[in-house]
């Protein structure tokens, strides 16, 4: 061995017996540390989730509950946007939970937290409007329900007038006001601006679409009248 090659298997060996690093190892050893993080982070959260996931959700999620009653769930039978369901439910499972996490209508949504504050959960029960975060799933038993997916599906005129009157911007809230003004229109076939800003005041907006609610109910409410 050369004179030059021993001098760098000394340098080498007191580097490794002192600790000393270069910055581009350094760098590049950390960079393998941090890039793995969100992985192990990612794998966590997954198996937590899953394991939050198999605690909340009854075994009877996605079928038909059992016509044996199942310890600690309550079976209930409702009509959704027309269709017949039956599920077995924890008692403290929402009907928005129902709605959304079994049934599959993701429409009524979560801004509050579930403080029913905000409104966007709103859908149509038995012809009244509700917050489906406030609402036991369980007190629910035989209730017709309607969400903003079923008022699209009729082809009810207020779907048009809020597209006509740009009355959403990112849509987060669009269904809860769709089914509040639906709720609206059903009872009242000539209602005035008043009415429909009193009927929507518990209805929030983040992108403060206020003003353009209240002449898409009046122009839907003028179609159901030109049907009638």
């Amino acid at each position: 061995m050369s004179d030059e090659e021993k001098n760098k298997s000394a340098e080498q060996e007191s580097k490794e017996r002192s600790g000393n690093m270069s910055r581009r190892n350094f760098l590049k050893d950390a960079g393998l540390v941090i890039g793995a993080a969100p992985a192990i982070g990612s794998m966590t959260a997954t198996a937590e989730a899953q394991t939050q996931k198999q605690a909340d959700i009854p075994a009877a999620k996605g079928a038909a509950a059992s016509a044996v009653p199942q310890p600690g769930l309550v079976t209930v039978e409702l009509t959704v946007n027309g269709g017949k369901y039956r599920y077995a439910v924890e008692p403290h499972w929402t009907l928005r939970q129902l709605l959304r996490d079994l049934i599959g209508f993701t429409s009524p949504k979560d801004w509050c937290g579930g403080q029913g504050a905000c409104g966007s959960c709103t859908v149509i029960m038995n012809g009244r409007p509700i917050l489906s975060c406030m609402t036991l799933a369980c007190e629910c038993h035989g209730a017709k329900v309607e969400t903003a997916e079923g008022i699209a599906k009729a082809k009810h005129p207020i779907i048009q007038a809020y597209i006509n009157n740009n009355a959403f911007q990112c849509g987060y809230c669009t269904p809860g006001f769709v089914c509040t003004a639906k709720a609206l229109l059903d009872k009242n076939r000539n209602p005035t601006e008043a009415d429909a800003r009193d009927a929507l005041g518990g209805n929030l907006c983040r992108c403060a679409t206020y003003q353009r609610h209240p002449p898409a109910v009046m122009e839907a409410a003028k179609v159901l009248r030109e049907q009638a």
